[in-house]
């Protein structure tokens, strides 16, 4: 299954307590879980900078990562961008048999 990881950046104001957050951290996750059952959270973080939060999950497809992405922005009067993700070793098997940078690559024809 695909793997998102979600950067969210809260209005301000839009909370106004940790337990405000709690509370709304409860309530988007019991919705997410009744609206996209399918989709598994892997990790939470709160990080520093331009962004609040950063979240990794996977989805079956793009359009229930956006539903997720708008439901949290629902929840949280936030904003957010979600980006597909690629496990490390996957991205190197992928790449593995490109060309070198600046040779053109040569497709190899059966027959």
């Amino acid at each position: 299954m695909p793997t998102f990881v979600m950067l969210t950046r809260l209005a301000p104001g839009a909370l106004s307590s940790p337990e405000a957050l709690e509370e709304a951290e409860k309530a988007m996750m019991a919705q997410l879980r009744s609206v996209c059952p399918e989709v598994t959270w892997l990790a939470s973080y709160a990080v520093l900078g331009p962004h609040d939060y950063l979240d990794v999950f996977t989805a079956p497809d793009i359009e229930t990562a956006v539903r997720v992405s708008s439901l949290v922005r629902s929840f949280g009067h936030a904003h957010t961008e979600v980006w597909a993700a690629t496990e490390w070793q996957r991205f190197k098997e992928l790449v593995r048999d490109l060309p070198p940078a600046g040779q053109p690559h040569t497709p190899v024809l059966p027959g």
